[in-house]
Formats: C-alpha cells, sequence, structure tokens
C-alpha cells in the first residue's frame, strides 16, 4: 500500500511539474524571507513576494517561483514604495530624471503642484520652457507636461495637484488687482481643464502674493471646481503663526463648503508665542472630523523650514513681481514702511522675523550664495556688524536681485512630535530631487531633501519609538496614496504596483546635515518602481520605471 502511494505521489508530482503545462510559475523578481510591513498598518509577516509585468503578482511562504531576479531580504524589512505627498521636483525631475536624493529614501512616487504647479501656462503667462542639453522643451498644459515627462524617462512616479497661484498668474499675471467675474470663470475654466488632464485637485499657497489674494470665499469657488472630479484641496495655509488657529479653521471651512477632502501641508506652530499649543490644532481637526469633514495634514521631520529670503517683506511690497519689490526697497519711503512692517508685523501676514523671535541664529542662508551655510548673525558680522540689521538685509536682498534661500528654525520638536502621532496625519518631504552630483547639484537645499522617509524610520521610529514600525509606514504609503486617490499604490497586494522599498530596520538613517547636505540615507538597499530594480545593493541601476499617474476623471464629470 506503501509502494502505491509512492508511486500516486511521484505520478501526480511528475503530471504537476514535470509538462509546461503545470511547470511552476515564474516571474520577474522573486523577493524571499523578509519581513512584509504591507502599509495597511497591521502587523508584519514573513512572506515572499513575486513581481510580474510591473504588478505584485503573489504574495505568501516559500513561494515555488522560478524568477529573473531573486532577492534575499532575510533580516529586512519589504514595505510599499514611499509616496511623497509634499513635493517640488516639478522642474527637477525633467532636468534629471534619476532623481537619486528622492528614490535613494525609498521614495517611489512623488506628488507635485503644491501651491504653483508646472501646468498651466497660458494667458498672461508665457508657455513654460526649460533648456536641457541644449534643447528647449516647450509646454503649457498638464498633458503636454506629463507627456514631457514621459518622453524624458523617469526613476519615479508623478502626480500632481494644480497650483492655486499659478491658475490666478495665469489670469492676472503679477497684479494685485481683485478679479472680475470674467476673470474668476477663467479660472474655473483652467482649474476643470486642468482636472480633466489628470491633476489630483487644487492645492493653494496663501501664506504669499498670489495666492494669499484669494479670500475664503474664493477659495471655496475655485475648490468645488474640482469636487465632481474626486478631487481634493491641498493647503500651505495662510499663517503658520500668529493667525495659525484661524488658518486651520479657514482651510477646513474650505473643504466642508465645497464638500471635498483636505489635506494641510506641513502642518506645524512657526511662532514661538504660540509654541506648544499642537493639542488645540489638533482639537480643530478632530471636531471638524467628528462633523464629518475628511480634513487630514501632513508633516516633514524637521523643526526649520525653507524660504526665500524675499519672505521676509511682508505682501503688499511684492505686487508687480521682484522688479517692482526691488524699485520698492530704492525707494525711501518704501523702504521705511517696509522696514517698519518687518520689525512690528501686520494683522494678515506670516512674519518670518517675529515668528523666529527676532533671533538671527535661527536663519541659515541655504541657497548659492557666498554666504552659504551661515546663520544671518555670523553675516552680519562680515558684513561688518551693522547696527541696524533688518536694514542691511534689505541691502543684502537688493545685492542680490531678491533671491536668497534661508532655513528658519521656527517650530519645536515637541509640537511636531505631537501631530505625528495623529492617525490621519501623513509624511511629505517638503524637498525636491537632487543628486550629489550632476545638474541637481546646486545651492545647499535642506536635508529635508535627502533624508524625510529614513529620518522617520531611523529617529522617530527606532531610537526615539515616537512611532511603531508599522505605523510609520503606513503614514508613508496607503495614508498618503488614499488621500490622493492612488487606488493600486501604497498598499502590498496582489494586483498592486510593484512599488517596492527593502530596508533594515536596524540601520536605516538620513545623514544629510544643514551645513553638510548632500549626503544620501543608508540602509535602504533595495528599491522597485513598477516591477523594476532601481536601487541594487544601494546603488541606482539606471532603471527609468516611473512614469506620470494621470487622476482618472470619473465618467459622470461634465
Amino acid at each position: 500500500m506503501r509502494l502505491f502511494s509512492l508511486a500516486l505521489f511521484c505520478l501526480f508530482s511528475y503530471s504537476v511539474y514535470g509538462t509546461d503545462k503545470y511547470a511552476a510559475p515564474t516571474c520577474d523578481i522573486l523577493v524571499q524571507n523578509g519581513r512584509v510591513v504591507d502599509g495597511s498598518g497591521n502587523p508584519w509577516f514573513y512572506a515572499d513576494i513575486a513581481i510580474e509585468d510591473g504588478k505584485i503578482s503573489a504574495i505568501g511562504k516559500r513561494l515555488p517561483h522560478i524568477a529573473v531576479v531573486k532577492i534575499d531580504a532575510t533580516g529586512l524589512i519589504v514595505s510599499p514604495g514611499f509616496i511623497d505627498i509634499h513635493s517640488h521636483s516639478d522642474i527637477n525631475i525633467l532636468k534629471d530624471g534619476l532623481a537619486q536624493s528622492k528614490i535613494r529614501q525609498g521614495v517611489t512616487t512623488e506628488i507635485l503642484g503644491e501651491g504653483g504647479s508646472a501646468a498651466p501656462s497660458t494667458g498672461v503667462r508665457a508657455p513654460r520652457s526649460l533648456q536641457i542639453d541644449e534643447k528647449i522643451y516647450r509646454w503649457s498644459t498638464f498633458t503636454e507636461y506629463f507627456d514631457l515627462v514621459d518622453k524624458r524617462t523617469i526613476s519615479v512616479n508623478v502626480a500632481s495637484y494644480v497650483g492655486l497661484s499659478t491658475i490666478w498668474e495665469c489670469v492676472m499675471g503679477n497684479s494685485f488687482a481683485r478679479p472680475n467675474e470674467t476673470q474668476f470663470s477663467e479660472m474655473e475654466r483652467l482649474i476643470k481643464i486642468a482636472m480633466q488632464q489628470g491633476a489630483l485637485g487644487l492645492s493653494s499657497q496663501v501664506m504669499m502674493p498670489p495666492g494669499s489674494l484669494a479670500t475664503t470665499n474664493d477659495l471655496v469657488r475655485l475648490a468645488t471646481v474640482v469636487a465632481p472630479f474626486g478631487g481634493l484641496y491641498s493647503t500651505h495655509i495662510r499663517n503658520e503663526g500668529l493667525g495659525v488657529f484661524a488658518s486651520v479653521k479657514e482651510a477646513i471651512a474650505v473643504g466642508e463648503q465645497a464638500g471635498i477632502p483636505v489635506d494641510i501641508i506641513h502642518i506645524k506652530i512657526a511662532d514661538e508665542s504660540n509654541w506648544g499649543r499642537m493639542n488645540e490644532v489638533v482639537q480643530l481637526i478632530e471636531a471638524a472630523r467628528l462633523r464629518g469633514v475628511d480634513v487630514q495634514a501632513n508633516v516633514y521631520p524637521y523643526t526649520r523650514g525653507n524660504n526665500n529670503l524675499i519672505s521676509i517683506i511682508p505682501p503688499w511690497a511684492h505686487e508687480g513681481g521682484t522688479k517692482r519689490l526691488l524699485e520698492r526697497l530704492a525707494t525711501p519711503a518704501d523702504r521705511k514702511q517696509i522696514h517698519h512692517d518687518i520689525i512690528n508685523g501686520t494683522d494678515d501676514w506670516y512674519n518670518h522675523y517675529t515668528a523666529v523671535g527676532g533671533d538671527w541664529s535661527r536663519m541659515l542662508i541655504s541657497g548659492n550664495h557666498q554666504f552659504r551655510g551661515l546663520t544671518m548673525d555670523r553675516v552680519f558680522m562680515l558684513r561688518g556688524n551693522p547696527t541696524d540689521k533688518v536694514n542691511d538685509l534689505l541691502s543684502l536682498l537688493q545685492e542680490n536681485g531678491g533671491g536668497i534661500s534661508t532655513v528658519y528654525a521656527h517650530h519645536t520638536e515637541k509640537d511636531m512630535n505631537y501631530v505625528l502621532q495623529q492617525s490621519w496625519c501623513s509624511v511629505g518631504s517638503d524637498g525636491s530631487a537632487y543628486a550629489i552630483d550632476g545638474p541637481l547639484r546646486v545651492g545647499n537645499p535642506h536635508p529635508r531633501n535627502f533624508g524625510t522617509f529614513p529620518r522617520v524610520l531611523g529617529k522617530y521610529v527606532r531610537q526615539q519609538k515616537l512611532l511603531s514600525l508599522e505605523d510609520a509606514v503606513r503614514k508613508m504609503t496607503s495614508l498618503n496614496a488614499n488621500k490622493v486617490g492612488l487606488r493600486d499604490r501604497g498598499t502590498i497586494k496582489i494586483g498592486f504596483a510593484a512599488d517596492v522599498v527593502i530596508f533594515d530596520a536596524k540601520a536605516v538613517i538620513d545623514r544629510s546635515t544643514y551645513t553638510a547636505p548632500f549626503a544620501y540615507p543608508v540602509g535602504i538597499p533595495y528599491v522597485i518602481v513598477n516591477g523594476e530594480l532601481t536601487i541594487e545593493n544601494g546603488k541606482h541601476t539606471g532603471a527609468r520605471a516611473g512614469t506620470s499617474l494621470r487622476k482618472i476623471t470619473p465618467l459622470n464629470t461634465p
């Protein structure tokens, strides 16, 4: 009987694996022996993952697949590729599609268009143009921009909001005049076209002109356009300092009245007079959620923000663009008023100077400038230690045509940690793709451009234990995918796009600093994008499997 059973087993085994019809399954990549953190927030589990034709084709223990490439993930974490919900790589991704500083963090998808977007560029704005290797590329619509991204080829996926500031400039140019009904209708038309061409929703930057020119009612009106498309409202709120509570209420009101979800960009309290009150901001959001408003937020894991030094000048002085601003700085009466407003602030303006308590040591020059890497107090010393430092700052701006990138130390770890722990708060870098060499090694960029996601895993999971590994991964994957409507990404799931990152939870950490930013993180040996191995043994393979992700328009949209 035993011999008969053995004979049957051998016959069955041959019939299953001994013919082409019943051969062992094949795949392109087989990731074996890893601890899978699937992005859902559920506990990790051991499993192999098979990848075929850009999709996850199988998940299970000891998969029998015959693979072209096998990756032994023993001792490593296997998770969905990270989704950077707040990125500024709109132009840099065209200059160098390898996206080194992002892909090496495990970022496989970047969400672009915060406040201002690469498209449209029509009306008062001339078509966008970019010279690369002596060739000039032009575009004016989202379709043309996305097509160009795909033509140039990229290593990460990209999707984009349509930016309020971009729409406003298309219609109004540099004018601070109040739009008339015809002009508002044109803004609505441009937003609708952008949504039809694949934009995710409307993103506003209402801290600075031209976005700050929009009233709450204006924001509701324009945000309502994206509702039929399933879009959302992403916003850099009007005032993160003294006016943070009113500004959060405004963001909530826009979503509530327009009937769309809201995501508050890099939520923070950026004025020392309000430090320690993040619990009150969270209470505002929780109250809105209880009454059915889908409002969420994102953060970057640093306590310094990045902006142009010119943002220290009050909004009224920006009318007409940089040229008119510089003319005002050369006009004694205007310069005196600008000086006064910087020192004393105005009710309707987030003032970087007062936000850092007038402490020049908390402002650091980060741009490609002779004082790069120095705090403003050091800069003033090198400029003769002037008595009137605000006046000397205005002179410095004049000397440099108004453009000096600056890092401001204006919020606290305690507030940031508190909001990061909220279930609806995700992670976004507020950064762009850079590189340690080539065309994207420029200036002295904020370290978040190189280190946001590994910093969360290394500092806030492993070292501080602020977050569990599963929750941190959820905040960088499925939570962001669900916010923007990426239906087949952000989770390790059969049939989903094979965007996968494999990292060492015991070693992953950022290495970029404010004074030495050009450093890639460690502890991320493998990254897979759309089924292609893009980072292998910590090095870029040169693969460019990324693509533009254009939001699918519902059939019932107008």
